[in-house]
C-alpha cells in the first residue's frame, strides 16, 4: 500500500476505528456472557477454552496485561451436543459444520469469524495429538463462567503451538502462572516446547 493510499484509508476510515475496535471487542464479551449463560442454564457441562480462557487466568493476576482476543471456544462433551445446541438455539445461535469444524453461528447472518467454536471434549482435536482434549469436569468458575483449569489449558497451548498458541503461552509466563516447575508436568515433547518459551520470553 502506497504512502497515498494509507492516507486515504486514515482519512476515511479514521473517524470510525476505535468505535469499531471497542465495539468488537464489546461484542466478543456479550457473545461469551450469552453462550454460556445459555448452557448454564441449560446444565450443560462445558467450559471456556482459548484465548478467553487465557485473558480470564491471566487477569487473575494482573488485567493489565490481558490480550484481547475475536474467537470464542468452548468446550463440550459430545453426548451433550443436542443438549447444547437446543440451550444455544434459544440465545440466537445456529449450529453449523464447516470443514469438519463445529460452530455456532450468532446469528442466521452470522460470520464463522464471530462464531463459537466447538472443542470435542475427550477426543483429539487432531489425530497426531498425543492426548485428547480435557473434560468440563476440569475447570474452576472465575467470575461466574466456567473455565478449563491451567494444566489443560497450558496443555492444549503445548499440543497445537501455533504462533498464536505461543503468545498465549508467553502471557502466561509473564504473570508468573507458569514458571520453571511447569516442565515436569507434561512429556518430553511438551516439555522442550514449553522450556524453549521459559528460556527466552522475549523472543
Amino acid at each position: 500500500m502506497t504512502p497515498q493510499q494509507l492516507s486515504d484509508l486514515v482519512r476515511e476510515q479514521g473517524p470510525y476505528v476505535f468505535d469499531r475496535m471497542f465495539g468488537a471487542m464489546e461484542k466478543v464479551r456479550e457473545r461469551l456472557d450469552r453462550a454460556c449463560g445459555a448452557l448454564q442454564e441449560a446444565g450443560v457441562p462445558y467450559a471456556v477454552v482459548g484465548g478467553n480462557a487465557v485473558a480470564a487466568w491471566v487477569a487473575t493476576r494482573d488485567e493489565g496485561a490481558v490480550r484481547n482476543t475475536q474467537d470464542v471456544d468452548i468446550l463440550l462433551r459430545i453426548e451433550d451436543a443436542q443438549r447444547a445446541t437446543d440451550a444455544l438455539a434459544k440465545y440466537g445461535f445456529q449450529r453449523a459444520d464447516v470443514f469438519d469444524v463445529t460452530m455456532y453461528l450468532d446469528g442466521v447472518d452470522g460470520k464463522p469469524s464471530q462464531a463459537l467454536h466447538v472443542i470435542w471434549a475427550n477426543q483429539k482435536i487432531k489425530q497426531e495429538y498425543a492426548s485428547v482434549a480435557p473434560d468440563p469436569a476440569d475447570a474452576h468458575e472465575i467470575n461466574g463462567k466456567r473455565v478449563v483449569d491451567l494444566i489443560e489449558l497450558v496443555r492444549m497451548k503445548l499440543l497445537s503451538y501455533r504462533r498464536k498458541d505461543q503468545v498465549h503461552l508467553l502471557d502466561l509466563i509473564g504473570v508468573d502462572l507458569i514458571d520453571q516447575t511447569w516442565t515436569a508436568k507434561f512429556d518430553s515433547l511438551l516439555a522442550d516446547r514449553l522450556q524453549t518459551l521459559l528460556d527466552d520470553p522475549d523472543g
